[in-house]
């Protein structure tokens, strides 16, 4: 089961959505990503996971494959890169003075 969870700058009360399991996938016989979402009976063929991150210094949003790890932002190179279910203390890039308050639950799949 995942759950959904809001991130909310005390700032600028800016609003981030993550989801606590990422984006799960398998290798195909085509040798191409598959997700496998809940309630898929394919989870127990997963190797990976791509979960969403956030850049801190240029607000560039991407994935991170957990099998290719990568410690840069893609766009601006910076190294203020967090998993967005990690966001909670960190500094708003949007507004530059606030934090990410606690997740807070909104949904369950």
């Amino acid at each position: 089961m995942a759950q959904g969870f809001r991130f909310v700058c005390g700032g600028c009360a800016h609003t981030i959505e993550a989801w606590d399991e990422g984006n799960p996938y398998y290798i195909d016989d085509d040798g191409k990503k598959q997700y496998a979402y809940h309630p898929s009976d394919k989870r127990d063929l997963c190797i990976g996971n791509d979960s969403p991150h956030l850049c801190l210094s240029c607000k560039k949003e991407f994935m991170a494959d957990s099998e290719a790890p990568i410690t840069a932002c893609p766009k601006c190179k910076s190294s203020e890169i967090v998993d967005k279910m990690e966001l909670a203390g960190k500094s708003c890039p949007y507004c530059k003075a606030g934090v990410f308050g606690d997740p807070i639950p909104f949904a369950i799949s």
